[in-house]
């Protein structure tokens, strides 16, 4: 890969994903289509690796997001929170070719969290009592049932930022920050794209919300579409 020894920018999406291969688990930054890593997204459709496990809060929609790689069949199992926007991902699942552990949207922050924290598993009381529950281990503190939860890893997590510098050091714009700062804490490979570079030293240390030491590559995205999920507007009286 052509990486500067001082900088981890690489030229291409395809190129930042070379190594995932085949089988891999992917944890996506995003919450809905806000904050998701568009191009490595494009560029994993491209590719076209397949059975891939990805960790999401959802799927994007039909076309978008995600979205992209239900149609192309390449993912067999979601870890999410909320799946309801996507019609592709009902029809695979009700048919049986589309694996999905649902997940409450806590419990999934947490869950990724933990294994970013190497917290192998924690109790929570989110899921007791429903389906989330079945199988798991339950435990009574102070007379309330908890379950036990399992953390979350992967192979490599696609994350979407707002700035970086050559060292990887990132900035997330508002609530466009949801999963992503976790995510990049608890995979293996942690893989960047980003909107702005700044040079080294122009970022205030306190202005930091992911280290760079949590980041192997960055990647400089352009032209981002930054679709609106549902667009609501009121109507005119």
């Amino acid at each position: 890969m052509n990486v500067s020894p001082r900088s981890k920018l690489i030229d291409s999406a395809l190129e930042a994903i070379a190594d995932i291969q085949d089988g891999a688990i992917l944890m996506v930054g995003g919450f809905g289509l806000c904050g998701i890593p568009e191009h490595l997204i494009e560029a994993l459709r491209v590719k076209g690796v397949k059975n891939l496990t990805c960790i999401s809060n959802n799927a994007g929609v039909d076309d978008f997001g995600l979205g992209k790689l239900l149609q192309t069949g390449q993912i067999k199992k979601m870890i999410s929170s909320y799946v309801g926007e996507n019609k592709i991902f009902e029809q695979q699942f009700l048919s049986g070719s589309l694996e999905v552990e649902l997940t409450p949207q806590g419990n999934l922050a947490e869950r990724i969290r933990a294994g970013g924290a190497g917290i192998p598993a924690f109790y929570t009381p989110t899921g007791v009592g429903t389906l989330v529950a079945e199988g798991k281990e339950i435990k009574i503190f102070d007379g309330r049932e908890y379950v036990l939860e399992r953390a979350l890893k992967a192979d490599f997590a696609l994350i979407k930022a707002w700035r970086a510098d050559p060292h990887g050091n990132l900035q997330f714009n508002m609530t466009a920050m949801n999963f992503n700062p976790m995510m990049a804490t608890a995979a293996k490979v942690t893989i960047a794209e980003v909107e702005e570079l700044v040079g080294e030293g122009e970022m205030s240390p306190l202005a930091i919300h992911t280290p760079a030491v949590y980041v192997k590559r960055l990647l400089l995205g352009r032209s981002y579409e930054k679709r609106i999920e549902q667009r609501t507007v009121q109507a005119r009286v």
